[in-house]
């Protein structure tokens, strides 16, 4: 076993969920993750934890999906999360397009049936992170050896120091009212994060981590945005994203390519057409788009927006939190022609921030 995994495991573990002696802990990954799932259950075994494994092969969630019209909450899925402490994630691919023939409204569906499983996996200890599996060294347009590096590289870092230069946004977005993201003639959207906290992603929750992020006043969105990079959802790829936004709403919506999927994404419910997080990319050691979210909203020299649901420890007490039953991150690029202001200062310009050597006011 290739001694990174080890080391991938002891992060996913020790700093991204705090596993403790009786801890119940799932793990959900597919079979191209056995590995690490391998090496995760030994970590559980020293620490006197329990952990049981969830299979995640996309075929068995395709033929179920293509299978049934009406969904349900499973109870027993309910139960078991209730009685979860900590829940990990693992992401990895045999075939990335698998689900691709299940209709937008058969996901949106299932979304809607299981959201309250989401709510309270969200209220666990967790940790979503991705296994360098070579399907999605394909998407990426990767050797396998190639991704492998580029995924533990990503994983394997001093989360402390990434923590320290990232606070430094933090303690210019935390007490600010209102953000302002321009780029080129595309792009020039206003939101109200007045009273929410930004939080500071480190690996913890999403591992690699990366970011900065909050969510905005859901009805204080106005303007318009272009998502100059392409989505990968539901094994379908949706480029040119672009989204027009009147008091917090959608009010219209475009894409190059599948369309038709983004509107289905918008439909989902009410929430779908608010907006529930803006992030800030801050991880230059991820310096390519790889077609995996996880990695790519973390990229240097970017922004993302998701619509959809906000997640509860971006939202301050007496605000409200959009929710929906999807959330969907998009990406603009902001390393050419581009600012981002808050309360009418520009604190990064062409992806360099102001407490960054270079920085041009």
């Amino acid at each position: 076993m290739d001694p990174r995994i080890r080391e991938h495991a002891e992060i996913v573990a020790d700093h991204s969920t705090d596993i403790q002696a009786g801890d119940n802990v799932v793990i959900r990954a597919p079979p191209e993750a056995a590995d690490l799932v391998t090496a995760l259950h030994e970590l559980i075994g020293d620490y006197g934890a329990n952990p049981i494994a969830l299979d995640t092969n996309s075929r068995f969630s395709r033929a179920y999906l293509r299978a049934r019209e009406d969904f349900e909450t499973p109870e027993h899925e309910q139960a078991l999360i209730e009685a979860t402490d900590v829940y990990i994630a693992i992401r990895a691919d045999a075939n990335v397009t698998e689900t691709s023939d299940v209709s937008p409204e058969t996901n949106a569906a299932y979304s809607q049936a299981k959201q309250s499983i989401l709510d309270e996996r969200l209220s666990k200890r967790w940790c979503g992170t991705q296994y360098p599996a070579p399907a999605n060294a394909q998407l990426a347009e990767m050797s396998t050896e190639a991704y492998e590096n580029f995924v533990w590289d990503a994983v394997i870092k001093d989360w402390d120091a990434v923590r320290e230069h990232q606070s430094q946004m933090v303690d210019i977005l935390d007490p600010a009212d209102e953000v302002r993201i321009v780029s080129g003639e595309t792009t020039d959207i206003t939101m109200s994060i007045a009273g929410n906290p930004t939080l500071n992603d480190y690996g913890e929750k999403n591992l690699p981590g990366g970011e900065v992020f909050t969510a905005p006043v859901p009805d204080s969105v106005d303007g318009e945005v272009l998502f100059d990079k392409p989505l990968y959802h539901q094994g379908r790829e949706v480029t040119g994203v672009s989204l027009t936004f009147e008091d917090g709403r959608v009010v219209d919506h475009a894409a190059e390519k599948n369309e038709a999927l983004l509107t289905e994404v918008l439909e989902t419910d009410e929430g779908a057409r608010f907006l529930g997080e803006l992030g800030i990319g801050m991880n230059r050691d991820i310096d390519r788009f790889t077609y995996n979210m996880l990695f790519d909203e973390k990229m240097g020299d970017t922004v993302h927006m998701a619509v959809g649901r906000a997640y509860g420890d971006t939202v301050g007490p007496g605000n409200e939190q959009n929710q929906s039953a999807v959330h969907v991150d998009m990406i603009v690029d902001m390393s050419e022609d581009s600012y981002i202001e808050v309360d009418g200062e520009i604190v990064q310009r062409d992806g360099t921030f102001r407490f960054e050597e270079g920085f041009d006011a």
